[in-house]
Formats: C-alpha cells, sequence, structure tokens
C-alpha cells in the first residue's frame, strides 16, 4: 500500500499537539501489528479493533495498545482528533498515555500505552476476577484523583470534561492502578469557573448518563461526576449500568440500588463477593458519597476534589477497622442501615465533645479546653479510652527499652507496646498488634485538641490515633498506630550513612504520600495545620509508604488568641529555622501556608539528602542550594551524587520549581498544598 500525505488536525483547536506524542508512519503501525492480525486483538470498542505490538517510544521499544478506527464506527475523525489533542497535552499517573497517532487516507490510528490488566469492565462483568474490596476502593480512588486532575489540574490551562466515565473506560496497569481513557468525546472549559457548562449535543452512554445533561444538553463537570457516581455502585454491587438481571420494570442499576438504600435494604445489592470484608464505617461513607453524586440537581454534587477526599477517608476507615477491631460488616450488621442523606461527608461532621452526664449540653470543642473542662467524657465513639494502669503494663511501665521517640529535648515520650487487635486489652510482644503510646508533654488543652479533632481523621498517609487516657492525674496520654518501622522515618533513610540511597521514583512517591496527606488535612473541616513538617515527622513503613506523624504542634481552626501560645511553642523549638519562615517565627502566624514553607523545605532536603540547617553550609539548606536554582546545568550539583545522576534532568528542574515556590518569603506567593500535590503528580507523569 503507497505512503500518503497525512491530514492534520485543525488549527483552530484550542490545544496544540505537544511531545511525547508523535506522528507514527502507517508502516510502523504495518510492523508492529503484523499487517493487522488477528491473533493480536486484545479488545474492540466504539472506536474499533484494538491490537498489541511494539513500538518505538523515544530511545525504546515498547509494548502499545493500537487502536484502529473501525469504517462502521459511529466515531470518526472528530472523537480521533480530540484523543489526540487531550492526550497531548494531558500527563497524569492516572490518564492513560497517548504514545502517538497515525493519520493516512481512511485510516486513523491511536498508539497507547498497553495496560496489561485490560478494563475495569472485563474484571467486573466478563472474567468474574475476584477484585477485594480494597482493591476496588483503591480503583475507584485513582479514577477519582484522574477525573480531579481533567477538572482543574495545575499546570492545565483549560478544564477538560470526559463526558463518557464508565467501566470499560478505566484501564489496569500491571500492579491494578486506574488510569482513565477515551477521550474522543471529550469537551473543553474554563478550570476557574466550575458552573461553567458547554452547550451541545447529548453524547455518553447509557446507564452513565447525566439526566440533566440528557435533558437540557448542557454538559458540566459535575455530568462526570454523576457518571463516576454509577461507576461507584457496579464496583459495589458488581452490576451493570443497564443490566436484564434487574427488577422487570427497572433495568438501570441507579434507581434499583437507591431505591434499596432507602428501604434499609443495603445487604441486598452488595456483591456477594465482598460482603464478608466491608467494615460497616467504610461501607457508610462509601455510599454517602456515591449518594451525592448522583443526585439529579448538579449543584448539589460535590466536586472530584471533594470526592477523593471521601474515599480516601472511606478507604482509611477500613483499613483501620480491619486491624484494629475485627469487625465486618457482619460484625455490627447494618445498625446504621437506612441513614439519612443530607449531602454532607461523615468523615467531616463537626467535631463534638459530649460530657458523661447527660443532662450536660453538647459543646464544641474550642469551649472545652478552659478550667471547667469535664475529664469523664467519651470524646470520639470511634476512640478507645484506655485505663493508665492498662498502657502502664503494655509498656512494661515505659520501659527504657521500649522507647521509640524522643521529644525536641531529647527526652522519651513514645513508647512501643502491644494490645489485642479486637479489645485493645494489653498484650505480649508479636501477639495482637503494635500501638505507639505518647506520653504528651505539651498540656491539657493542646491534648484535648488533638485528641477530638485529630480522633475523627482517616487517611492512608496520615497516621491513625486508635485511643487515648486520662484517667490518672497530669497523665495524658494518646495511643496511636505503630508504624513497624524497619525504615523508620525520612530522616533517617535521607541522612543515615548506612541506609541505603532512595531512588528518584521513591523520592517522589514519597513526597507525592506527604502531599495527599497535608491536602487532606488542609482542606478537612476542622482545617488541621501540622505545624511541624520535617523528614523526623514522616513515618515510612517496610514498604516506603509514608504516614505524618507527630501532632504536638498542630493547629484546628487555630484563633487569634492562640497565636502567643503557638509563638512559645514554635520558640521552644532547637531548630525551629527548619520550619518556619522568617515571617513565622516574628509573628507566630501559624497558617497552612506555614505547612507549605516547611514542605518546602523536606522538597529540598529529600532532592538533595542535605540537612536543613547542616552545619558544614553555615546557614540554611534553601539559601544554600539558591546560587544553583537559575541554571538547570547546576542543579547536579546540589542533587544527591548517590543518585548517580540516575534522575530526568527536567523532572529535577521542576521539583527544584516547585520546592522554591513553597518557600517564597510572601505565604501568599506560595501553592496550596492540593496545587502541590498537582504538580508533583504531573512531574511523576511526565517523567516516569
Amino acid at each position: 500500500m503507497a505512503e500518503g500525505n497525512e491530514s492534520q488536525p485543525s488549527t483552530s483547536s484550542s490545544i496544540q499537539c505537544s511531545q511525547p506524542c508523535r506522528p507514527f508512519e502507517f508502516s510502523e503501525i504495518l510492523l508492529a501489528t503484523d499487517n493487522f492480525n488477528e491473533t493480536l486483538v486484545i479488545g474492540h470498542g466504539g472506536f474499533g479493533k484494538v491490537f498489541k505490538g511494539n513500538v518505538i517510544n523515544g530511545s525504546s521499544v515498547v509494548v502499545a495498545a493500537i487502536k484502529r478506527l473501525d469504517s462502521m464506527s459511529s466515531q470518526g475523525e472528530s472523537e480521533f482528533w480530540t484523543e489526540v489533542q487531550m492526550l497531548s497535552k494531558l500527563r497524569h499517573c492516572h490518564l492513560v498515555s497517548l504514545f502517538g497517532y497515525s493519520n493516512y487516507e481512511e485510516e486513523m490510528i491511536l498508539i497507547y500505552e498497553y495496560m496489561p490488566n485490560g478494563t475495569l469492565e472485563d474484571h467486573l462483568h466478563k472474567l468474574g476476577t475476584p477484585l477485594s474490596w480494597t482493591q476496588r476502593l483503591k480503583i475507584c480512588i485513582g479514577t477519582a484523583r484522574g477525573l480531579d486532575h481533567l477538572h482543574t489540574g495545575t499546570g492545565v490551562e483549560f478544564g477538560v470534561i470526559h463526558r463518557d466515565v464508565k467501566s470499560s473506560n478505566i484501564l489496569l496497569d500491571d500492579i491494578w492502578a486506574a488510569k482513565i481513557s477515551d477521550f474522543g468525546l471529550s469537551k473543553i472549559g474554563a478550570t476557574k469557573k466550575p458552573s461553567t457548562y458547554v452547550k451541545t449535543l447529548v453524547k455518553g452512554t447509557f446507564g452513565y448518563l447525566d439526566p440533566n445533561y440528557f435533558t437540557t444538553g448542557m454538559l458540566t463537570r459535575k455530568s462526570d461526576v454523576f457518571s463516576f457516581g454509577v461507576v461507584l455502585l457496579e464496583v459495589l454491587c458488581r452490576k451493570r449500568a443497564v443490566d436484564e438481571t434487574l427488577d422487570d420494570e427497572q433495568w438501570g442499576l441507579v434507581p434499583w440500588a437507591q431505591e434499596s438504600i432507602k428501604e434499609g435494604n443495603l445487604k441486598s445489592i452488595i456483591d456477594s463477593g465482598i460482603k464478608s470484608q466491608i467494615s460497616p464505617k467504610c461501607l457508610k461513607e462509601f455510599v454517602r458519597i456515591a449518594n451525592r453524586c448522583l443526585q439529579n440537581n448538579p449543584k448539589q454534587r460535590p466536586t472530584m476534589a471533594e470526592v477523593v477526599v471521601s474515599l480516601d477517608s472511606a478507604l482509611t476507615l477500613q483499613q483501620k477497622t480491619s486491624t484494629s477491631s475485627g469487625r465486618t460488616i457482619y460484625g455490627r450488621m447494618f445498625d446504621m442501615f437506612p441513614f439519612p442523606f443530607h449531602g454532607g461527608n461523615s468523615a467531616h461532621d463537626d467535631s463534638r465533645v459530649v460530657s458523661s452526664n447527660s443532662k450536660d449540653k453538647v459543646r464544641n470543642v474550642g469551649d472545652m479546653v478552659g478550667s471547667d473542662y469535664q475529664i469523664s467524657r467519651k470524646p470520639i465513639t470511634s476512640l478507645k479510652e484506655f485505663l493508665f494502669s492498662d498502657l502502664e503494663i503494655t509498656t512494661r511501665n515505659f520501659s527504657q527499652d521500649l522507647v521509640i521517640g524522643w521529644n525536641e529535648l531529647g527526652y522519651p515520650e513514645v513508647f512501643l507496646g502491644w494490645v489485642d487487635k479486637i479489645t485493645y486489652a494489653p498484650s505480649t510482644k508479636g501477639v495482637g498488634i503494635p500501638v505507639a503510646v505518647k506520653k504528651y508533654s505539651e498540656g491539657l488543652p493542646h491534648w484535648v485538641t488533638v485528641e477530638t479533632s485529630f480522633g475523627r481523621m482517616a487517611h492512608p498517609n496520615v497516621i491513625n490515633l486508635l485511643g487515648y487516657s486520662h484517667d490518672k492525674k497530669d497523665n495524658c496520654l494518646l495511643v496511636y498506630e505503630h508504624m513497624q518501622m524497619k525504615n523508620r522515618n525520612l530522616s533517617h533513610v535521607l541522612f543515615d550513612d548506612i541506609a541505603k540511597p532512595l531512588s528518584w521514583e521513591r523520592r517522589l512517591m514519597m513526597m507525592i504520600g506527604v502531599a495527599r496527606g497535608l491536602a487532606y488535612m488542609h482542606s478537612s473541616k476542622e482545617q488541621v495545620i501540622h505545624g511541624c513538617i520535617k523528614t523526623f515527622n514522616i513515618l515510612l513503613d517496610q514498604n516506603f509508604n509514608v504516614k505524618l506523624g507527630y501532632f504536638g504542634l498542630a493547629k484546628f481552626h487555630p484563633k487569634i488568641d492562640e497565636l502567643d501560645e503557638m509563638k512559645d511553642a514554635t520558640r521552644s523549638n532547637m531548630d525551629m529555622g527548619r520550619f518556619f519562615d522568617r515571617g513565622d517565627q516574628l509573628t507566630g502566624e501559624l497558617t497552612v501556608k506555614s505547612d507549605t514553607y516547611s514542605f518546602g523545605v523536606v522538597l529540598f532536603e529529600t532532592l538533595t539528602s542535605q540537612r536543613a540547617s547542616a552545619p558544614n553550609f553555615g546557614f540554611t539548606l534553601v539559601k544554600w542550594a539558591s546560587p544553583f536554582l537559575e541554571d538547570k546545568s547546576k542543579l547536579k550539583e546540589i542533587i544527591d551524587h548517590r543518585l548517580d545522576q540516575s534522575y530526568p534532568l527536567e523532572g529535577a528542574f521542576e521539583w527544584v520549581a516547585l520546592a522554591t515556590k513553597c518557600v517564597a518569603e510572601d505565604p501568599e506567593a506560595r501553592p496550596s498544598s492540593e496545587e502541590i500535590l498537582k504538580s508533583l503528580e504531573q512531574i511523576y507523569s511526565d517523567n516516569k
């Protein structure tokens, strides 16, 4: 077949194609697919057949999924160029990557990264794959992160509405991470106007279509939110969006599921394969956010950023229940269903403290830290109230050989203990679950704040608070999950000469984990300000997963009258210059942007493996690194030499640029934690 001239996308498009997506010669496609050999077909969708083949991407030969437009397809040139233009610009770890395209005569071909585990639809409805509940949750979270990036992603000057969110467009890579695909129907809208709509012909897939969009033709980001709500039910029930096995009078999954939920008959619709795995609290949060996504009025639906936060909370509730109580959905069976849907997020309800006297009124946390604070009360129903004597037993009377944490003055304050995983009764080493028992030295008001507010938080990248003890005068104790830390903390793996050097990818993924935890804390109703972000307080498990720990200086809805107290606390820190900028030190004004500054310092430390105030510098790491930041070629002089230049220079430059923004002198110029997260995810996607 003779080569011909390839047609080009319209120059009127508002998105310009950019590398690494490239045009492929048709001869390359024929070679990769063995002349479209049917034995290489791995799928068939609305666009056409998908072939597996090897192509050249940059300097490497990679496995690709090659999608060929079918002449009988309802899709065509418009969808083809939309896909090319969208994915040429968008890069994210939860969006499928487009290697390139080929347009020869009537042939229209798209070349994607190959996803070895196929689609979510395959595993839910065709292959019968025994996906665990936790796997399903993580797939949902990944998809939600991808959609959030499409809608509001940092570095993307336009917002993208996918318009065809469904399980068959959610691909799974070799580690079952979700990636959104098929952007042929996508539309562009302004990112800074959430209510912006696009008036367009109604397109999409029945069962997933937003009813408001269907009746008005007005497409908004909330249309994607509705479709994602359908996917959430699909994952929970293992039923198709339009399923003939449902009731005779309605084949739609949404009305069928909503009716069962309303009648308090939730257990009848859950996939039998996961019923025994789901914790009641996780289920309640999951169904609540799904129901919010499916509201008829688009204004009542959450943003995808809110969905991410809620699903993260659901996952942590699942993990927390699995490790601490051993209960499943049939333990305390559906005592909360049916439950009211008010459009709120159960993980972010206002914090309340209730006195043990039933006649006492419920009061705000802020009203309870004065002299009239009542010790005998149960602040958070999900927290365990430990007896001081039990904690003495489990820590062997706070034995020195069980010390696992010290305060800034070098005194022991965190002790290892073991408790029964169901009752939390004292246990012996290796039996039950390990816990970290912290002697709280900051005083009663701080202890109450952490106990009541932090106890309500749930996120995979924030340490879990399991319980508290204050039945003995002058002893404020908090009990946390214990990270069985082969790797201890970030400070250890960065600065200990014995520790094996971290790879570029591992360092980046750890920073993404920290950013996720911070974004969750800052966006919660409590708006938790950590107040002491540093490498020592970034805990690591054996797989280098990170969790933010130590909340001794944390603030929850900080008030003006707390600033003097904060000023004293921060100034008592032996190495305060590591954590706060000069303005913070002088004024004591702790804000979310204070955390941003501190995280910027951690970003510098993680990339250079130099301490923030190393003695050999004579001044801070930020000042030491500044002269090297204007020239990319000089960056190699400050990046950890143990990496042996095994890192993308462009990615390192973007990392440093982000860190520099974080430590800007003007707090208003610093990015938000959500913007930091999106930037780090972008660096990961662009440089993997």
